[in-house]
Order: C-alpha cells, then sequence, then structure tokens
C-alpha cells in the first residue's frame, strides 16, 4: 500500500489540491500495481511565513490550469468561431499540424485552409486524456467529426485525434489526426 506525502504552501484552492492527489495517485499507478483505493497520498499545507528559500520567505506559484479544460476552452472557442478567445490561449510560439498540411502558426492560416475542405465541423469527443511529458502538459482529444462539406451535404462519424502540448498555462502546439480525406474521397 503505498504512502505518498507532499509538502506545499498554503494558498491552493481545494480543485488544484484535488489535481495534485489525483496526479500522484497516477504517478504511482504507473510503477506500482496498485489499485487506486490503496494509494495514499497526504498533502501537508505550510504558511508562507513558515518557508525559506535562499534566506528568503516564499509564496506559492499560482496553480496552473487543468491543461484538459484548457484544450476543450480552445476547441469550444474555435468551434463557435470566437477566435479572440481561442487565440489568448495560444503561446507565441504556438504551432499546428493537420493532415496534408506543413506546421501552420496562425489561426487565420488554418481558416484559410480548411475553407476548401468543409463548410463546418463540430467534435463529439469520446474522451480527453492528459500527463505530463518532457517539460509539457500533454493533452490527447478524441472522437468523432461531423459537419458539412462545401457544397452543403452533411457528414459525420468521421475519426479523429488530436494532440495538444501546452506549457506555462498555454498552448504550443496541436497535431491533428482525422480520416476526412479519406471519407470525402468515398
Amino acid at each position: 500500500m503505498p504512502i505518498v506525502e507532499a509538502h506545499i504552501l498554503e494558498g491552493y484552492g481545494p480543485d488544484d489540491k484535488k489535481r495534485l492527489t489525483s496526479a500522484l495517485t497516477d504517478a504511482i499507478r504507473f510503477v506500482v500495481p496498485a489499485p487506486d483505493e490503496a494509494i495514499t497520498v497526504m498533502l501537508h499545507e505550510y504558511p508562507p511565513e513558515n518557508y525559506a528559500r535562499g534566506g528568503e520567505q516564499r509564496t506559492p506559484a499560482p496553480a496552473l490550469p487543468d491543461p484538459a479544460k484548457l484544450v476543450r476552452a480552445y476547441l469550444d472557442a474555435m468551434e463557435a468561431r470566437d477566435l479572440e478567445t481561442a487565440r489568448s490561449m495560444l503561446a507565441p510560439e504556438f504551432s499546428m499540424t493537420f493532415p496534408g498540411t506543413g506546421p501552420m502558426t496562425t489561426l487565420a492560416e488554418l481558416l484559410d485552409w480548411a475553407k476548401d475542405r468543409y463548410r463546418s465541423v463540430a467534435k463529439t469527443y469520446e474522451a480527453v486524456e492528459a500527463f505530463h511529458s518532457e517539460g509539457a502538459a500533454v493533452v490527447y482529444t478524441r472522437g468523432t467529426l461531423s459537419g458539412e462539406w462545401p457544397d452543403g451535404t452533411p457528414f459525420s462519424g468521421i475519426r479523429f485525434i488530436d494532440r495538444f502540448a501546452i506549457r506555462d498555462g498555454r498552448i504550443t502546439q496541436q497535431d491533428v489526426w482525422n480520416d476526412i480525406a479519406e471519407v470525402r474521397a468515398q
């Protein structure tokens, strides 16, 4: 029965602490073959005035946004064509790659590329999965696409997977895989 104790400064909210204990439980499960209910995670909180590093008192950094929620908010903004909101979630070094494209760095490039592919598109999500890898939060979304071809004919049930990388609470990369070309060719 693994027991994990973590020491944090006071100041994180209940949702942030729940995310932290869940992430620590997941980290243990990557290595130890124990069911979730056998893993105990305890957070010990300390007031900032009881902590110093380098001889200076420190305050806790704000929690990063939940990467899965950030990605869903971005995709929802894109679907609603709220481009200003979507753009605000992107890092300056953002790039995206869609089927058949090289890297694009602006939402305007994406919209220009997509205009001949479909009139509208919406996503139905089967899963949104987040984890940490090599200094970035990584989020995969998968499900099906529906919408209209440029001539107005409806389509649905097209598989997709999107992979996002997030650093410092902003999306740095989006890679997209889907079967639109294969379905359209039929």
